[in-house]
């Protein structure tokens, strides 16, 4: 099987192209998960809507109840992450 691998310069005319690769796959990745979040958000929109009626308070409560359970596992996943440990792919600046 070929594969295209091309020969990153550490250095392209005084910023690092590395870092310029990676904070673009960080990007593109943070944008394609908007999408999933979006998609995801009127599926359960819709379910909500078929399983009460339009004007229930019990629909509006589930969705927060939703979103409560989505910031729990985003928090474990932090915690999953800080015992993992290991370094950053970047560094920021004030980091040194």
């Amino acid at each position: 099987m070929l594969v295209w691998r091309p020969s990153i310069p550490t250095e392209v005319t005084g910023w690092n192209f590395r870092v310029f690769v990676q904070t673009m796959i960080a990007l593109a990745s943070a944008s394609l998960g908007l999408v999933a979040a979006l998609a995801w958000n009127e599926a359960i929109k819709a379910t909500i809507a078929r399983i009460t009626s339009a004007n229930s308070l019990v629909g509006l409560y589930l969705y927060v109840l939703a979103t409560v359970i989505a910031i729990l596992v985003l928090i474990w996943l932090g915690v999953v992450a800080s015992c993992l440990g290991g370094e950053s792919r970047i560094n920021r600046e004030s980091e040194g």
